[in-house]
């Protein structure tokens, strides 16, 4: 079998669709799983379906990266989305064949700063993980290339600027993908900061306010990338050499804040692709992080002490979806300010989303960092709905109990607190400090620890003591999954 090329699908008759020429519209950093299964994806869609004709030029972010595996296939990868999808089981294949080329700015800098003067040029994605909207002062404009991201793109768009800065319509519409607050605008800070520390110019300032449009998204789709257990398979079946195989979960979302133009632009909505443009993307990210996290947050702890070890298998079992489903439908979408269909609507597609065959999701993998998530995820939606009704959320109580008896654990290593179900240990991973509390209350009864971590401002940024009820419920349910179980402890909860 020959790797994967436009003469390989020739070979082969693949008679799907296919965009062999276009300009290169779309600048990307990022040549990563998540990029080339969301964005990308979307994009081939849209010059499918609404003659968008873009090819993306792709530029990997740090020194080591797939610029050379990318550019031997000529860009082209197979992408499969799969997954539950109104009730079926969905596994869809698609040849993507926007990308043109892929840079390593490490080598071919100049190549890079070329784009810039591509007049077609029009929109950037990114994707450089939540470390990479960074200001870092030790970054030099004269570096080939700076080393942070924002680094890079205030040089790319200095060169812009001196190519086009007299000529409106020229700066770029820039999507910013990575998984921080604000990821836009905070984007746009770290670039304002090197043009005043480079000092390159008001003019220059002035170009990036006015010409250039930082918008910050929310995206959403699992993608479960390279799958190596099956490539030769499915390299078989298909009959060419794909080093590059994505996958990633059906369902996707992405929201986009800016102005009303873009829908003109980028005509998503045309295309029926699920992309939001808003004036304010975060009533969505709100729904995500506490419809999506915080269903996971709240009910994979005590599903892990009850048996279970993936999400999947949760899903099939009545108490522990009756116990998440109640979590959201009757505890968490009251909180929220979305129109209750919406609302519901996404609550569907989360539960469509954890039944997913092809994804063994790890609880243990979930459980990572559970105290920081808990507070961002969970928490808002407690006080919410104490505010909302003046009484406590039974699920949502039971679940800060689940948390406290999975990190109620033995002994620490170096790695990890280890835990105990039944005869078998389990690691307990957060931050160092967590452990260590944990570990120091290891012998405490019921009263005392629910007591000790309500208490602990450190973790919770407030004393959850002082919610009214909060503590003796709390100590109740822990009392109970030492006695009872966690499973019996969810079916209390939903017997009230």
């Amino acid at each position: 079998m020959k790797k994967l090329c436009y003469q390989t699908l020739k070979d082969i008759n693949y008679d799907g669709y296919l965009l062999h020429e276009a300009p290169e519209r779309v600048l990307q950093f990022g040549e990563g799983n998540f990029l080339r299964a969301f964005v990308d994806y979307f994009i081939d869609v849209l010059n499918e379906k609404t003659g968008f004709n873009s090819k993306v030029v792709l530029c990997q972010p740090i020194a080591p990266g797939l610029a050379d595996m990318i550019n031997e296939q000529e860009g082209l990868y197979t992408l499969y989305l799969r997954g539950f999808q109104n009730g079926q089981k969905v596994n869809r294949k698609r040849i993507i064949s926007c990308v043109s080329r892929c840079l390593n700015p490490y080598i071919e800098f100049d190549e890079l700063l070329a784009c810039a003067e591509n007049p077609d040029l029009r929109y950037i994605a990114c994707n450089t993980t939540e470390a990479g909207i960074v200001y870092d002062p030790s970054c030099r404009f004269t570096d080939t290339p700076a080393d942070s991201y924002p680094g890079k793109l205030t040089q790319f768009l200095y060169r812009r600027f001196q190519t086009f800065g007299k000529k409106t319509g020229k700066g770029f519409v820039i999507l910013s993908c990575e998984l921080i607050d604000n990821n836009g605008k905070e984007l746009e800070k770290c670039v304002l900061q090197y043009a005043e520390q480079w000092n390159l110019g008001e003019d220059f300032t002035a170009w990036i306010q006015s010409e250039n449009i930082f918008c910050s998204t929310l995206v959403d789709r699992i993608v479960t990338g390279y799958p190596r257990a099956e490539a030769e398979s499915i390299n078989e079946e298909n009959g060419y050499i794909d080093q590059l195989i994505d996958t990633g979960e059906i369902f996707g979302f992405w929201v986009i804040e800016g102005p009303q133009s873009l829908k003109t632009e980028l005509p998503f909505e045309e295309a029926g692709l699920p992309v939001l443009i808003t004036d304010d993307h975060k009533p969505y990210k709100q729904r995500k992080v506490r419809i999506l996290n915080g269903a996971h947050t709240s009910f994979v702890l005590g599903a892990y002490l009850a048996g279970q070890n993936i999400v999947r298998d949760c899903m099939n079992d009545n108490v522990i979806q009756g116990f998440m489903n109640q979590t959201i439908y009757e505890e968490i979408i009251p909180t929220l300010t979305l129109p209750k269909e919406e609302l519901e609507d996404f609550a569907a597609s989360v539960t469509e989303r954890f039944q997913n065959p092809f994804i063994d999701h790890a609880l243990l993998a979930i459980s990572l960092n559970s105290t920081s998530k808990w507070k961002a995820r969970v928490m808002p939606s407690l006080k919410g709905y104490l505010e909302k009704t003046g009484k406590l959320p039974a699920c949502i109580t039971a679940s800060f109990a689940f948390y406290i008896a999975f990190f109620n654990g033995n002994h620490l290593t170096k790695d990890a607190l280890m835990g105990r179900r039944g005869a078998e240990e389990y690691p307990i991973k957060d931050d160092r400090y967590v452990l260590e509390f944990f570990e120091a209350h290891k012998d405490d009864s019921a009263p005392e620890l629910a007591h000790a971590v309500c208490t602990n401002e450190s973790f919770w940024g407030e004393d959850l003591s002082r919610l009214d009820g909060f503590e003796a419920a709390v100590a109740g349910y822990l009392e109970d999954i030492r006695t009872k179980g966690a499973y019996e402890v969810m079916k209390r909860c939903l017997a009230k």
